[in-house]
């Protein structure tokens, strides 16, 4: 069984859902990974993921700066929202996909 896994440094994921929408589709990644998404929680465009297929999403996001997400196709079993060395930035965020 083959499983994919795209990661992108995409610096707004709401300003680049269009670009996002488009990988999505002509990939087809079974995970897509996310750093800066530059978003906090409660803004983050979980139904445009949704619509396109990708059911399974976590992110751990703060306006402005950091963040990161996972979507994935198939369930996200475990998610851990990190933090190291006593900062509070968004930067971290452990999943562990079913394959």
């Amino acid at each position: 069984m083959s499983f994919s896994i795209a990661t992108w440094n995409i610096n707004s994921v709401r300003l680049r859902m269009p670009i996002v929408e488009r990988l999505l589709r002509e990939q087809a990644p079974d995970v897509l990974c996310l750093q800066e998404t530059k978003v906090p929680d409660e803004l983050f465009p979980e139904k445009a993921f949704r619509k396109l297929g990708y059911e399974h999403i976590a992110f751990h996001g703060q306006k402005g700066y950091h963040g990161v997400a996972t979507v994935a196709r198939r369930p996200i079993e475990i998610v851990e929202k990190r933090r190291f060395c006593e900062i509070e930035d968004c930067r971290h965020l452990s999943v562990t996909v079913r394959a």
